[in-house]
């Protein structure tokens, strides 16, 4: 009796152990399968990703060549030429005389010009860099303290060497609120 239940039992044991093995493969190839699934997303997702990198990239180079031009075409309205001071004035006496000049010929007077212009926005920039809080501005902050609409801030040193002034500041904070509006996801 003990021969034939042994075949019968290495039978069931052979089956059971080849129904666990069944079993392990089914379970790896579900795991294979939702790991390739996984992957597939996470590739689709990291594609998504780099799309609207490259979107966000081309909008901000986008808005800063307009911010460009616009402040080359604000530059140039204070460039002067010979032929737009020829056109303002008859003569070079009166040119001299209006911009209180002494120059030889209208070259010499349009370089003057532009010099003093380019030096005026250079020591205009270094000054409001360089001014603190005064007496006067205090007590202009205190004045509007109800006026939500100002608010001073105070910019440390590596800042203020980026953004000399106010209207730098607030320039930059618009295109800064510009990109991230455009961009709400």
């Amino acid at each position: 009796m003990s021969k034939k239940s042994l075949p019968i039992t290495r039978k069931q044991g052979k089956a059971r152990l080849g129904d666990q093995i069944r079993s392990i493969a089914d379970r790896l190839k579900q795991e294979t399968d939702v790991q390739i699934k996984t992957t597939s997303r996470i590739l689709g997702a990291a594609a998504q990703i780099a799309e609207n990198h490259d979107r966000l990239i081309s909008e901000v180079v986008d808005m800063v060549e307009l911010d460009l031009n616009v402040e080359k075409q604000v530059s140039q309205k204070h460039i002067y030429t010979i032929d737009i001071i020829k056109q303002q004035f008859k003569t070079l006496r009166d040119a001299k005389a209006h911009f209180n000049l002494k120059v030889s010929s209208w070259e010499s007077l349009v370089n003057k010009l532009n010099a003093a212009s380019y030096q005026t926005t250079i020591t205009q920039n270094k000054t409001q860099s360089n001014r603190s809080l005064t007496d006067k501005n205090v007590r202009n902050c205190e004045d509007n303290h109800n006026n939500i609409e100002k608010l001073t801030v105070l910019l440390e040193p590596d800042v203020v060497e980026m953004f000399p002034n106010s209207e730098a500041v607030n320039e930059t904070l618009r295109f800064l609120i510009r990109v991230m509006s455009k961009n709400s996801f």
